[in-house]
């Protein structure tokens, strides 16, 4: 999921600044990842809460907490 709604801006699946940042290590905490990806920021990324259920948004949350360097464990 995160590949197709959020991989064009976000390079190889977060864990390098694209078009938006990286988002691996992201200092902000799980509720203000959780606003903004359903609430956007304005001129710099969409807000998906039309699209993306709390479920969703929850499993985007998690997933970019657990990401890792490519080949790291």
């Amino acid at each position: 999921m995160f590949a197709t709604v959020c991989g064009w801006c976000h390079s190889r699946g977060g864990r390098e600044a694209g078009k938006g940042p990286k988002l691996m290590d992201s200092p902000l905490t799980d509720s203000e990842l959780a606003y903004r990806i359903k609430a956007g920021k304005q001129g710099q990324m969409p807000a998906f809460a039309s699209s993306l259920n709390d479920q969703q948004v929850a499993a985007m949350v998690t997933y970019i907490r657990t990401l890792k360097p490519e080949g790291g464990e």
